[in-house]
């Protein structure tokens, strides 16, 4: 059987919910935020069987089942990984492409797809090439962005580029290249008119705007004349490679900060986002000036719940933008706000005050929305009863969007003490508006699921797997497996010696894309404090000492992480999720399913004690890689015994010299690895 596209199986992935396809084989009842029932896997009389919608994941503790709602499909019915991807999708509407060779048109198309990517490529080192070696570029344009403040590795970074101001400087370099002048047009970057090509953005500097996985889809160029009749920015249009509304400008080079900090800066431009990058908060992205749509919501979510917006003081744009924040309510993201001083934005701002300031200005200045908005309006009810009267509805219509009740009702009780108001009158209106959401909901997913007229009778074309919906390009989607049928094979119980290995996964799965201070010698061989991501530091820790796991299945996952931190890329536990490797699957239900604290048996068996989370994490984390590495001292040690009790006598006296000098060796480093792991322990 072919392989299903990775977008597809990302699409599968985030369309098809836990609970509703769980529902149709088995009666499960709410139990706290997770849903039960009898196992549908063996009789029993006793509810085991636990599924997460939060999580996505199931749990049957009779047999010891759990994973993703593919592997209860692969468990129920029997099927095999590609088997069980089919039966979602087709439950849910999602088209496969169909295992047959493609037909040429189809061809065509992925074949013009990727000839935009490369021309895109192509005009970026053309645009980057002219600040460094013409004299025009170097002038004007590399002189722009030092005046701007950006230094030449962040220019070098974010690919930034000048289009010579001549009427064909680029399009001439492309056709001499080979590329279709066609092509040209469609990116945008080439315009014809009266059969006279020109360069679109000539006299502009140059913003490449990158897919999720670095691809370029087009370019921001800004003019760099004041003349007021001159548009001040000029973006490419949209292609069958480039939609705006489905892409957020920086989100390539921020994605693994905003996974690590668990927390999304969003602002408007261009310069916004690469000053913030460069004065060090670097989870920041933008819209690109245009208004935030749903499609670029849900890709933050893909990386985080957590968005605060960046707002400089222009009242009249932060209220046009109150639509969108609404937009993030509805989508059941936590969203707070920053407004920066009058006549500062993010770009100014941030290049004005040291890091340690910027971060404190946003940690001190940080408000919710609700709150945010409800400051905003006071000031301009002028004490009118009809305007505050509009003003309440107004903020109650937001809250309305919110999907959790309780959240709702925090807000609530906070506004009606706000406006010393009625809980019961707030409640009343607060009750109609989500009435009325959920009657427009109810019926936009009326006519979504209308029977479509019957097509002509021509074959349905199978989605290209080159789609242009942004799936594919997220480096979190999954990677198919060479062993596509291999069957379920139950994971192996842990066993007591593994506990240190198993421990030690655990952290690195369920928090190691989050920061941490650690010290570390530097090349002077003085030691100093650096942050990293705990998934950096674990695997560091482990390659200067040369270990790995034992355990097949966390031998695997720790690959995995290592070549994505390779590529800078850090894994959040969603992503195993979707691997085929159901004994990988089934290990993260697991942990995530015992979730309850750090480590349990860091508190009860060493008695840790800390005063806030970020120490008891600290504490957590270097304590399971000292039991590790002790662990595997210790190991060493039992072999060499073992080796000296069984050969002993056969050895001569080199050999039998360099087994206890290696002995020796062990015991030091292992009281050495038992001061530190004791000092973390009585800390």
């Amino acid at each position: 059987m072919a392989h299903i596209p990775p977008h597809i199986v990302d699409e599968i992935m985030q369309t098809a919910r836990i609970e509703e396809v769980i529902g149709d084989f088995v009666n499960l009842k709410r139990a706290g935020s997770n849903l039960k029932g009898l196992s549908p896997f063996t009789d029993e009389k006793t509810a085991s069987f636990i599924v997460s919608p939060g999580k996505q994941i199931f749990k049957c503790f009779s047999t010891s089942k759990g994973g993703t709602v593919v592997t209860f499909i692969m468990e129920k019915e029997h099927f095999s990984y590609p088997e069980a991807l089919r039966w979602l999708a087709n439950r849910y509407g999602i088209t496969i492409p169909e295992d047959r060779p493609l037909t040429p048109e189809e061809l065509a198309v992925i074949s013009e797809r990727e000839s935009l990517h490369i021309i895109n490529e192509f005009a970026r080192d053309h645009f980057a090439n002219n600040i460094k070696n013409t004299d025009e570029g170097k002038k004007i344009g590399m002189s722009y962005f030092i005046e701007r403040g950006f230094r030449p590795e962040i220019i070098e970074k974010f690919q930034l580029g000048y289009s010579i101001n001549k009427g064909d400087d680029f399009t001439k370099a492309a056709l001499e290249k080979g590329y279709k002048k066609e092509y040209l047009e469609k990116v945008g970057i080439t315009k014809t008119k009266d059969d006279r090509s020109f360069d679109f953005f000539r006299g502009r500097v140059m913003f490449p705007i990158h897919s999720v996985s670095g691809r370029i889809l087009g370019f921001g160029g800004r003019t760099l004349i004041t003349d007021k009749k001159v548009a001040k920015y000029f973006n490419s249009p949209e292609s069958m490679i480039y939609n705006k509304s489905e892409i957020l400008y920086g989100l390539h080079f921020s994605k693994g900060d905003i996974i690590k900090y668990d927390q999304c800066f969003l602002c408007e431009g261009y310069t916004d986002v690469i000053s913030m990058y460069q004065a060090g908060v670097q989870n920041v992205v933008a819209s690109s000036g245009t208004s935030l749509t749903k499609e670029q919501i849900r890709l933050v979510k893909r990386y985080t719940k957590n968005i605060t917006i960046l707002y400089d003081g222009d009242a009249a744009g932060i209220k046009a933008s109150f639509r969108g924040i609404d937009l993030i309510l509805q989508e059941g993201m936590n969203v707070k706000v920053v407004l920066f001083p009058d006549g500062e934005d993010p770009d100014s701002y941030s290049k004005s005050v040291s890091t340690s300031e910027l971060e404190e200005y946003i940690k001190v200045n940080t408000k919710d929305f609700i709150s945010f908005k409800v400051d905003l309006l006071l000031e301009n009810a002028d004490n009118d009863p009809i305007k505050r009267a509009g003003l309440i509805k107004d903020i109650v219509a937001s809250v309305s969007l919110i999907p959790d009740q309780i959240t709702r009702n925090v807000y609530m009780q906070s506004i009606a003490q706000r406006f010393d108001m009625s809980e019961q009158v707030l409640s009343n209106e607060l009750i109609k508006r989500r009435s009325d959401h959920i009657a427009k909901e109810a019926k936009a997913t009326e006519i979504r699921n209308r029977p479509k007229p019957a097509p002509a009778e021509t074959p349905d074309k199978p989605s290209s797997p080159d789609s242009p919906s942004g799936a594919i390009e997220d480096p979190y989607a999954f990677e198919p497996s060479p062993f596509e049928d291999e069957p379920i094979i139950d994971t192996p119980t842990i066993t007591k010696e593994d506990h240190n290995e198993h421990d030690l996964m655990r952290i690195l799965i369920l928090y190691g894309p989050m920061a941490i201070t650690h010290q570390q010698f530097n090349e002077k061989g003085d030691e100093e404090e650096i942050e990293t991501s705990i998934a950096e530091l674990i695997c560091h820790e482990l390659h200067i000492d040369e270990l790995t796991f034992n355990h097949p299945t966390f031998a695997k996952i720790h690959g995995i992480i290592t070549d994505s931190i390779a590529e800078n890329i850090l894994l959040k536990s969603s992503y195993f999720k979707r691997l085929e490797d159901q004994k990988i699957v089934q290990f993260i239900t697991e942990i995530e399913l015992n979730q309850h604290e750090l480590s349990r048996n860091w508190v009860s068996k060493y008695n840790i004690r800390t005063k806030s989370e970020q120490d008891k994490l600290k504490h957590a984390v270097m304590g399971s890689i000292y039991a590790f590495k002790i662990s595997k001292v210790e190991q060493r040690i039992l072999e060499i015994q073992q080796e000296l009790t069984d050969k002993g006598p056969k050895l001569n006296s080199e050999q039998l010299m360099d087994l206890l000098s290696e002995q020796v060796a062990l015991e030091n480093v292992k009281k050495a690895i038992s001061k530190k792991l004791g000092r973390i322990i009585m800390r």
